[in-house]
């Protein structure tokens, strides 16, 4: 977005954690505020209105009408915990928070190497996104030492993790799938 400029590209202005976006991770966004590829968006045009605040915690009317709505539908990545990752890098300092969110990414491009079948991108993006980096980093070493793993097909692997993932997901009563707008 034209005169949008922002320093962090890990965690939005509004909360998205962008360096586990697809678009981001495949180089079609720079990520919030990050120049040439952004997206427009309402959430930096009010950033603009308001003295181009950083995070839109630092706004005297947060959280505002326009801010609790944006959540409504996710994007290409999820808006599920946008409020919540806000108010953790601001409650534990931004600092604190994106070494949290490059140990994700980390954790992301193992997933994606590894365990992808050509066809789960998107699910380990939102999975990655949406789980603890603790409960990421048990279910890598749950994988990792799991001997029968290498005795399966590429997809046998996929699938087999994406279960897992879909087990944790249950524990914690989420749904591992993006709340896209219906087309009618």
């Amino acid at each position: 977005m034209k005169g949008f400029k922002r320093n962090n590209q890990l965690l939005s202005l509004c909360g998205l954690n962008c360096g586990l976006c697809p678009m981001h991770i495949d180089g079609y966004c720079p990520g919030c505020g990050g120049g040439a590829g952004n997206q427009s968006c309402r959430i930096a045009r009010c950033s603009l209105e308001h003295d181009n605040l950083t995070y839109c915690y630092e706004c005297s009317s947060y959280p505002c009408d326009k801010y609790m709505k944006f959540a409504k539908y996710d994007s290409f990545i999820t808006h599920q915990h946008y409020h919540q990752d806000l108010m953790k890098a601001k409650d534990g300092g931004i600092d604190t928070y994106n070494q949290e969110q490059l140990e994700k990414i980390d954790i992301l491009k193992i997933f994606l190497e590894k365990y992808n079948d050509g066809r789960k991108k998107s699910f380990y993006c939102l999975a990655v996104n949406l789980l603890e980096l603790e409960e990421l980093k048990s279910l890598i070493k749950q994988i990792e030492t799991n001997s029968k793993l290498s005795a399966l097909t590429k997809k046998e692997q996929a699938k087999y993790v994406f279960d897992l993932f879909q087990d944790l997901a249950k524990q914690h009563s989420l749904i591992l799938k993006l709340n896209k707008k219906s087309k009618k």
